[in-house]
């Protein structure tokens, strides 16, 4: 681009001559290229894993809820370029960063991932750029950590090149929710930057919430994932006081939620999963410390949902007990390693915790899932090679239990409950089912 003006940006923009490129073909980065090329602009993919780079130019995704037809048609429509070069960064006129932001195992925040990305845009970063880091972190991430790297090259913020924070807002397997449905809340580090990116997300998405500054944009994100993680906690403390008292926490739930005001119905699980609620609460914590505070809600509420696989564990102890059998020695078929439902995603799911916890007590363990054909291999667990098993009548009635972790629909619960000796079901997904009631434990 001849200038570097935002009203030269916004007009590269309304007239489709502004090309995007997207960091991190995963989870979020594809969801944000169909949004992009829907709306008529052209994109290049970027990643490290030629593998994905590989796939996606063969028309082939890697990823359930995005389709080979999705993948394909942004092929033909010669809209789509995807590389595992670096050194083309320099191509695309907008650069959405959308990178892991995991914790270390102090429970930090890693940012490696969102530097070293930052480092390689750094080396070939020109003039008129607009730099957008949808990771989920902390507040200041954006203006501390990424532009000074950014800047590392003598081009200067807000200046020569534009700089803002816009959090990604994706809900994989949901399909009332896409990423061009979704409003996206804006931040930049100066009114020019905030221009620009509002006016790109405004010609692609459903609508633009601008903020203040990155600041507020960074804390919201943080913000809307502390709330979903302390109800969830508290719904499992209930849960845990509940199962004493001998009351069904759903049926609890159920009766409150249809008050229609002032209540939002959260629910009980096995732990949480996905890249979000386990760990983004911690990076407002981990600042809170930074500054000499606490945010008690949030390790409360983390200290809940962390001990949630270990309870599922013990009371999976106490209903084997129930028919004379140790864990140790039982055979014991997890249904469902995803960490949500009716997804492939199997990202911080707390089944590998289970699969764990219940190996180290000397279950004989396999585990069935229709999204995820063999266990992935995840850091900071030690779990042996397993592939998805058939749920035919004759495994099931050959497990001493069946432990529901994730509730797909493409269960047949009925036919669950029926050839199994005991099914334990963390989340209420055989509700439904009318025969062989006797044998399901909720947990």
């Amino acid at each position: 681009m001849s200038s570097v003006t935002s009203q030269t940006f916004v007009q590269s923009i309304e007239d489709r001559s502004c090309s995007v490129g997207i960091i991190g073909l995963g989870y979020v980065g594809l969801p944000l290229i169909d949004a992009f090329i829907n709306a008529g602009f052209g994109c290049v993919g970027f990643d490290v894993d030629a593998s994905k780079v590989e796939s996606l130019l063969a028309g082939k995704s890697y990823i359930k809820h995005i389709g080979n037809d999705k993948i394909q048609a942004w092929l033909t429509k010669e809209k789509f370029d995807a590389s595992a070069d670096m050194t083309r960064l320099s191509e695309p006129d907008v650069l959405l960063i959308c990178v892991p932001t995991p914790l270390d195992s102090a429970r930090d925040p890693d940012l490696s991932y969102v530097v070293g990305t930052c480092q390689s845009i750094a080396k070939s970063l020109r003039k008129g750029q607009l730099v957008v880091l949808e990771s989920t972190t902390y507040p200041t991430t954006t203006r501390d950590v990424m532009v000074p790297i950014l800047e590392s090259g003598g081009l200067v913020a807000g200046k020569d090149f534009f700089v803002a924070y816009s959090p990604e807002r994706e809900d994989p397997g949901n399909p009332d929710f896409s990423a061009a449905g979704i409003p996206k809340v804006v931040g930049a580090i100066n009114d020019d930057s905030l221009a620009c990116a509002s006016a790109l997300y405004g010609a692609a998405v459903a609508g633009v919430v601008p903020v203040g500054n990155c600041e507020v944009a960074e804390a919201a994100k943080v913000l809307e994932n502390i709330y979903r993680a302390v109800n969830i906690a508290l719904v499992n403390e209930l849960k845990t006081l509940f199962d004493k008292m001998d009351i069904d926490v759903w049926d609890v739930i159920n009766a409150a939620k249809t008050k229609p005001f002032g209540f939002q119905a959260f629910y009980p699980g096995p732990g949480l999963g996905g890249h979000c609620i386990p760990i983004d609460p911690f990076y407002l914590s981990w600042l809170a410390r930074k500054q000499g505070s606490t945010a008690r809600f949030i390790e409360l509420a983390g200290e809940v949902n962390r001990a949630m696989p270990s309870y599922v564990v013990s009371r999976t102890a106490e209903f084997l007990n129930e028919f004379r059998k140790p864990i140790n020695g039982s055979k014991i078929c997890m249904l469902g390693v995803a960490y949500k439902k009716d997804v492939d995603d199997a990202r911080e799911s707390p089944s590998f915790e289970l699969l764990e916890l219940l190996l180290e007590q000397g279950a004989e363990l396999t585990f069935s899932d229709p999204h995820v054909s063999s266990l992935p291999s995840v850091r900071n667990y030690d779990l042996p090679s397993m592939e998805s098993q058939e749920l035919s009548a004759e495994f099931l009635a050959s497990q001493d239990a069946v432990l529901i972790a994730t509730d797909h629909t493409a269960f047949d619960y009925d036919h669950i409950v029926k050839h199994s000796a005991l099914v334990i079901d963390t989340r209420n997904a055989t509700h439904a089912v009318n025969e062989g009631r006797e044998k399901i434990r909720k947990c």
